[in-house]
């Protein structure tokens, strides 16, 4: 090929990539602009970029996948599922952007639960003021060979923080959290003041994007949002054995 022929083939294919890059770009700022402007600040738009479907816009948003098209007129929140092999698209992409890095938990600021010989980890994010945080501990009781982190997170109620900084005060902090979770025991109110990771602990909540207790998450980082049956931990725990 002539080598001035080829230079221009390669300015065209450059010019041509550049232009589609710009309106790409041109495109997301406009459909990130109007959806702010429509929603405020209250909506936290990390990403957009091709849906799965042609024709729509993939948000993430507040730790979440939603659609919208070109102009950003409409809105569509649901799954997209292909047919051909059955895979949600939208909830395995939830899944990605949700997964977290376990070992960067700050373990040390978590009460620390173990049963059995404690081989099998997760972490979870709790209200002491949570019922559903409650079933969720009764669930634990029936399993074996568990270690579980809880970091509490008071998000229920003024009370909520009051309880969490007298269990992590209490003179035996993990005693005391079973004994309030599984029996109702109050936790003593004479230590309530000393240094506590509460504040650390929602800070993490929110940069995880977790929205509500209980949130349970595994060591390869895949999480469950709300009080998952044994059932359900009993068979994810199985996966992460087999992996490992």
């Amino acid at each position: 090929m002539n080598p001035i022929f080829k230079f221009f083939i390669g300015c065209v294919i450059f010019l041509s990539s550049s232009l589609t890059w710009n309106a790409f770009a041109q495109s997301h700022e406009k459909i990130k602009a109007e959806l702010q402007r429509q929603f405020g600040p209250q909506i936290q738009i990390k990403s957009i970029s091709p849906a799965p479907l042609p024709g729509l816009f993939e948000v993430v948003a507040n730790n979440s996948v939603i659609y919208t098209d070109s102009q950003a007129k409409f809105l569509f929140q649901g799954s997209i599922v292909d047919l051909k092999t059955g895979n949600n698209l939208t909830e395995m992409r939830e899944e990605e952007l949700n997964r977290i890095k376990f070992s960067d938990l700050p373990i040390q600021d978590s009460i620390k639960v173990v049963r059995g010989d404690g081989s099998r980890k997760l972490a979870v994010f709790t209200d002491p003021n949570c019922g559903y945080c409650k079933n969720l501990e009764k669930t634990f009781v029936n399993m074996d060979n568990v270690t579980i982190y809880n970091f509490l997170l008071p998000i229920l109620s003024a009370d909520s923080s009051a309880k969490s900084k007298a269990i992590w005060c209490a003179q035996d902090p993990t005693k005391t959290w079973l004994n309030w979770m599984l029996n109702n025991q109050s936790p003593p109110s004479n230590k309530s003041d000393c240094v506590n990771p509460l504040d650390k602990n929602l800070a993490l909540a929110k940069k995880l994007g977790i929205n509500g207790t209980p949130a349970i998450f595994f060591i390869d980082g895949h999480r469950i949002p709300g009080a998952a049956s044994k059932d359900a931990i009993e068979k994810k725990l199985a996966e992460l054995s087999k992996k490992s």
